[in-house]
This record gives structure tokens, C-alpha cells and sequence, in this order.
């Protein structure tokens, strides 16, 4: 049974007043359902906002010009074999604080005769997406032999290796590696293989999906582990965070945008 209170207010005396309530609540429920769709939207807009909401992203190049760009992405040397969608462009970027954090590590390895390399920064969402689809295609096994040699192509997403979400999204990590300029000048600090214009020998190509990618896997030769832990001793004196599975995943510390994945295709 309701309250006598609210039987009350049924009575013939009271229908005017009560129409006029009943009006008021429903203009009101109005702009509570205007409200919420403003906040669904606002949080679509987090998600997936076109270039007038997204964060300021700027070009490593224009931050940085020094560190080397090997966008893997944008072309067909990666793991799926042809561009990734939302790359439209050869270009590395990320949120501001990112790319001056970069910079200032670019600026610790030159006179040491090294430079950075990155492959990969900014991710957006819809790359993401066409990664999971690459993923969930179990048919095309084309480039299993140089990315997946040790892990069947089903267990991919179980193994942590494709995800439907990456910290890419976020405009603050980086897939980063080093280049020897001056070989003399880099066994100050590195060891193995150290020719000039030549990759620092870190045991793993990018994108391996594979236990050796592991930065702390011992079963490398020692002059790798050396060089995998000095690159990310470096990082970290910079705010880097390193992703264990991954010796070239690298966060910084805070992000900025530790909430929001954005989507605007990299231009």
C-alpha cells in the first residue's frame, strides 16, 4: 500500500496543482535525459573525438628533430604485413610532455655517439581495432614465421600480445630502440656489435611476439641483457616506465591522459 500522503493529493481540490507537478516533473526528467546524452557524448568524445577535441599532439620532429623515425605502422614491415589503419602518415607523434621527455633523452645519448629510434608513438583507437580484427582473422598466418615463429596465432589475445586497448592510445608511449652514430664513442657505455648507423644489438627485432622480448630474459647473450638494461636505466632517469614483456615499450610517468584512448588518424 502507498502512502496516505500520496492518495491525498488526488483529490478533486488538489488536480490543478498536481497537473501543474506533474508538468514540472516531467519538464524536469527532460533535461536530466539531456543531460545524461551530454555526458554519453562527452564520454564518446573521450573514447573517439575527432581533431577539434583531442589533446595537444604535437610531431616528435618538431620537438626532437634528432631522434629517428622508423614508423613501422604506416607501412607493410610489421607484424600484419600491410599499413594499420589510422596511419596516414610516416610521423611520429605525442602529447607535449612525452616529446619533450624524449628530447631531453636524445639529448643524453648524442654526445655518448647514440640516437633514439622510435617505431612506434601515438596509437589511434581505430589501428587498435585493426589490430584485434588481424587478430581474430586465424586464416592469415603470413607473417607468422618472422613476428610469431613460437606462439599459435589463437592464443595471441590469451598471451597479452593483442588487446583492445593500448597505452599507445594515450599519446604517451613509445616503441623505442637505439642507433649507433660513433661506435668508439658508444663502447663507453655499450657492449657487443656497435657498428656505425647500426642498430644497438638488443637481442629481439621489434615486435617479436616471444619470451626473448622480455626485457629481463636471461637466456640472452650478456651483452644483450647489458644494453636492454642501460637503455632502460636512461628511460627511467627521464620518468619512463618500461613494459616487462616488451624491451622497447616505454610510458611516461605521470601521463597526461591516463583515462582517455583518442582516434584521430596520424597525419
Amino acid at each position: 500500500m502507498g502512502d496516505p500522503r500520496d492518495r491525498a493529493a488526488f483529490d478533486g481540490h488538489d488536480r490543478p496543482f498536481v497537473r501543474g507537478r506533474w508538468i514540472g516533473a516531467l519538464a524536469l526528467a527532460g533535461a536530466l535525459v539531456a543531460a545524461l546524452a551530454g555526458c554519453a557524448h562527452m564520454g564518446a568524445a573521450d573514447a573517439r573525438p575527432d581533431a577539434e577535441t583531442a589533446p595537444e599532439l604535437v610531431p616528435l620532429a618538431s620537438v626532437a628533430p634528432g631522434v629517428r623515425q622508423d614508423m613501422r605502422y604506416h607501412g607493410r614491415h610489421n607484424f600484419m604485413g600491410r599499413p594499420v589503419a589510422g596511419y596516414e602518415a610516416a610521423r611520429c607523434w605525442l602529447s607535449r610532455p612525452a616529446a619533450q621527455s624524449l628530447e631531453a633523452v636524445q639529448r643524453d645519448v648524442e654526445p655518448l655517439g647514440l640516437t633514439l629510434k622510435v617505431f612506434d608513438c601515438y596509437r589511434p583507437q581505430r589501428a587498435v581495432d585493426d589490430f584485434v580484427r588481424w587478430g581474430k582473422d586465424l586464416q592469415d598466418q603470413s607473417t607468422k614465421a618472422e613476428y610469431y615463429p613460437r606462439v599459435p596465432k589463437q592464443e595471441l589475445f590469451r598471451r597479452g600480445y593483442i588487446a583492445e586497448r593500448s597505452g599507445h592510445s594515450r599519446a604517451s608511449t613509445v616503441d623505442v630502440t637505439l642507433v649507433v652514430l660513433d661506435g668508439r664513442r658508444a663502447r663507453q657505455v655499450l657492449t657487443g656489435p656497435l657498428a656505425d648507423g647500426g642498430e644497438v644489438d638488443m637481442g629481439t627485432p621489434f615486435d617479436l611476439f616471444d619470451e626473448r622480448s622480455h626485457t629481463a630474459d636471461t637466456s640472452l647473450a650478456p651483452d644483450v641483457q647489458r644494453n636492454r638494461q642501460w637503455l632502460r636505466a636512461l628511460m627511467q632517469r627521464h620518468g619512463w616506465r618500461n613494459l616487462p614483456e616488451e624491451w622497447w615499450h616505454y610510458t611516461l610517468e605521470p601521463e597526461p591522459y591516463p583515462q582517455r584512448y583518442f582516434d584521430v588518424p596520424v597525419h
